[in-house]
């Protein structure tokens, strides 16, 4: 029996997808091999390759003049091939901290540059977001970078920074494909594809053209976007599996009726999750209403001694990854695209039971 899987990645999958690719598994196309057996470079692999561009370039309405990376390493090992790819040594560059994931990539990038956090709710224990414009970026920085949603401390900008004529660097891998977006405002969006993209190994990468083919002499050859770029992601072999399954993503969601209907499906499934929550009287949610996720919502019980008996009575119920970060405690459901809003209604219904036993 399928679960309601609130896991924060790798996350759960559309269940079409899975039984697609299911039925593929052992003869992809009467080939008479799986299509993780056979070559990135032939023919049958290039279409899934292309065809796979042209509908995330659809969903997105991405523009012409960017370049879309299918890469390997995660978000983690952009927060060093960022800075190493659109950043002269010694340039000074801008980053706005938000949480951990905010964290770890300032941290990286300081491996290679002299950073400048212009914004910093770290005093506010990560539970909100620096208003609008309350910072100012220091002279030549080469980009400025955010983290959407911090997956782990549940807040999410309700606003794309103005960053000026200073390319815009987003951490995406939590909220890409979950909405609309314009991805004009941004010089580059990366994203780790284990949330609404597809499975683990596979990190998406959208980057505006003029920015890229100035990597420093020392960068790897496979984190060079220009390099990348030119060979179509394949200047390595590829993850082919995890590429040929986001693939079936961007057909599912252009099939569920693309962004717009997506992004309205994830509003109601937050919206309906945080009334109750407030309304319930023994659950709270630590962020500020301004700065709450659509896809990650954190959430502590009146007794905080109980969370292991919610958790557990949770799993035993069908629902099952609901335990918070190990660094912030609490509970956190994460309510991606394949998340149903029914799966939402069950835990609600959970949650109310569990609070009429133990409130």
């Amino acid at each position: 029996m399928r679960v309601y899987n609130f896991a924060a990645g790798p996350a759960m999958l559309p269940a079409q997808v899975l039984e697609h690719a299911s039925r593929e598994l052992l003869d992809w196309q009467s080939s008479g091999m799986s299509v993780m057996e056979i070559s990135h470079r032939s023919k049958a692999f290039m279409t899934v390759a292309q065809t796979a561009e042209a509908d995330v370039r659809s969903l997105l309405a991405i523009p012409p003049n960017y370049k879309v990376l299918f890469l390997q390493g995660g978000a983690s090992l952009q927060f060093a091939a960022i800075p190493l790819n659109l950043a002269p040594a010694e340039a000074p560059l801008a980053y706005i901290n938000t949480g951990a994931w905010s964290q770890k990539a300032i941290a990286e990038a300081r491996r290679y540059n002299p950073v400048t956090v212009v914004a910093d709710t770290a005093a506010e224990r990560f539970l909100d977001v620096p208003s609008a414009g309350s910072w100012t970026l220091p002279t030549g920085a080469s980009y400025l970078h955010y983290t959407p949603n911090e997956t782990i401390g549940g807040t999410e900008f309700p606003y794309v920074p103005d960053s000026g004529d200073t390319p815009l660097v987003a951490d995406m891998s939590s909220t890409l494909l979950s909405r609309p977006i314009d991805v004009s405002r941004f010089g580059l969006i990366y994203a780790g594809a284990q949330k609404n993209i597809g499975p683990s190994g596979l990190t998406l990468v959208i980057v505006r053209e003029d920015l890229i083919g100035h990597a420093r002499p020392e960068l790897p050859a496979v984190m060079n976007y220009a390099l990348q770029a030119a060979e179509g992601s394949m200047l390595n072999t590829p993850p082919t599996y995890a590429w040929y399954l986001a693939g079936l993503v961007f057909k599912w969601l252009q099939a569920e009726g693309g962004l717009a209907v997506i992004g309205e499906r994830n509003r109601q499934k937050a919206q309906r999750l945080y009334e109750y929550i407030d309304a319930s009287g023994y659950y709270s949610s630590p962020v500020a209403v301004r700065a709450r996720s659509w896809m990650n919502v954190p959430f502590k019980l009146a007794d905080d001694t109980l969370e292991a008996s919610f958790a557990k009575e949770a799993a035993t119920a069908g629902l099952t990854n609901l335990e918070g970060h190990r660094s912030v405690g609490g509970m956190r459901a994460s309510i991606y695209n394949a998340m149903p809003l029914a799966g939402v209604d069950a835990l609600i219904d959970f949650m109310r039971g569990f609070a009429a036993r133990y409130g």
